[in-house]
């Protein structure tokens, strides 16, 4: 497991295949502020409810200069099947080989029920328009997170 991101870090360059199997890197986003979250599955409720969250808040992040690129372990049949079930609007790229989600630190050491596993921890990393990191949240909550953002950055 690699290490947390912290603000000021330059956050790891990416290039993953979205839910049509182009690809898109984070170099794209270059002049504009990023916010990546990291989610266990798609298709799952709490991953829905999140992806949901972003894409109803789409065009109040967008207008105030943030795009959203959602990343998972999914392959890019699986994204697309969630975004066209959910209607999603956000970016959607797999990351199967689980390289990205290890170079944020949002792959690890998770506990359920007593139990200690490998797996993807709920994170979103706010990136600034020179690439580096502004904020860095690990272990988020599906549920009301978007809107916690949105107070944090001021939007």
């Amino acid at each position: 497991m690699s290490e947390r991101l912290q603000p000021g870090d330059t956050a790891p360059a990416f290039t993953l295949p979205d839910a049509d199997g182009n690809e898109v890197s984070l170099a794209d986003h270059k002049g504009r502020k990023v916010i990546v979250y990291f989610y266990p599955a798609a298709l799952t409720p709490g991953c829905t409810k999140q992806a949901c969250d972003f894409t109803d808040n789409l065009d109040l992040l967008t207008g105030a200069g943030y795009d959203v690129i959602g990343v998972s372990p999914d392959e890019p049949a699986k994204l697309a099947k969630f975004r066209e079930k959910e209607n999603l609007k956000v970016t959607l790229v797999g990351d199967p080989d689980k390289k990205v989600l290890d170079a944020y630190g949002a792959f690890g050491e998770k506990k359920n029920y007593g139990k200690t596993y490998m797996g993807v921890i709920r994170s979103t990393i706010v990136v600034d328009e020179e690439g580096k990191v502004e904020r860095a949240l690990y272990n988020v909550r599906a549920t009301g997170h978007v809107a916690k953002i949105i107070k944090d950055l001021g939007v």
